[in-house]
């Protein structure tokens, strides 16, 4: 166990080559397991099962970012079992309402961004704009944002989850390893194409259903027609 959280510390900062040895602690079943959980992100991730996977999102949001906003505002006085509480309010929070994490997921990174651009002495003027405009875009294109959000966690899903299936068979891996930002833009191109799918070729939830009810339809008037051929051919009484 004390390995995983190690391996998960490395998410707290910007450390490609940290965040690609995950896959070394993971084991075989792990990682086939992740490779198949990152195709569906990758291909069904924004809708209706969004609102399942919001919570787990939510969790690593808060793993990920909070150690790194508290350096970011100097909050180092603060309890580290904070993070811990505040995942678990992430996670109740995205499985009651995923909009949260959407507006979370999508400003966090733009605050950051901001606040960058700022500089160290006006981090928060950078940071505030950030997440409320990126946020409420996050909101408003909720559907979009959520298809996008859950292609990034599945392409890095897929990836490390392929890796950790396969180094025990292959040395190919540990030297794809040594090149993180190589896995980095596999990981990106991976959720650029599920995006692309998820927005552009899926059916939308609302169209989805339409669809759906179209079959429907016309399945019962299929049903209703058979029903009154099959009435009108009854041979009747003394014909």
């Amino acid at each position: 166990m004390d390995a995983y959280l190690e391996a998960l510390k490395a998410y707290q900062s910007f450390n490609p080559a940290g965040w690609v040895a995950l896959y070394r602690v993971l084991p075989m079943w792990a990682g086939i397991v992740s490779g198949v959980l990152g195709l569906i992100l990758l291909l069904a991730g924004g809708g209706r099962l969004f609102r399942v996977l919001a919570g787990p999102i939510g969790a690593c949001i808060a793993l990920g970012w909070t150690g790194l906003l508290i350096t970011r505002f100097s909050l180092g006085w603060m309890d580290p079992r904070l993070l811990n509480v505040i995942a678990a309010a992430l996670t109740l929070v995205g499985f009651i309402f995923p909009p949260v994490i959407v507006y979370l997921g999508v400003g966090i990174p733009l605050g950051l961004l901001g606040g960058e651009i700022a500089g160290p002495n006006d981090f928060v003027i950078g940071f505030a704009p950030g997440v409320i405009l990126g946020g409420l875009i996050g909101v408003v294109l909720y559907r979009q944002m959520a298809a996008i959000i859950s292609s990034c966690f599945g392409g890095w899903l897929l990836v490390i989850g392929a890796m950790a299936a396969l180094h025990r068979f292959t040395g190919l891996v540990g030297v794809m390893a040594k090149q993180p930002w190589g896995i980095v833009i596999a990981a990106g191109l991976f959720a650029l194409a599920g995006s692309i799918y998820q927005i552009a070729v899926r059916p939308s939830p609302e169209e989805a259903e339409r669809q759906r009810a179209e079959r429907q339809k016309l399945k019962q008037r299929k049903a209703e027609q058979k029903a009154l051929e099959k009435r009108w051919s009854v041979p009747r009484g003394g014909e």
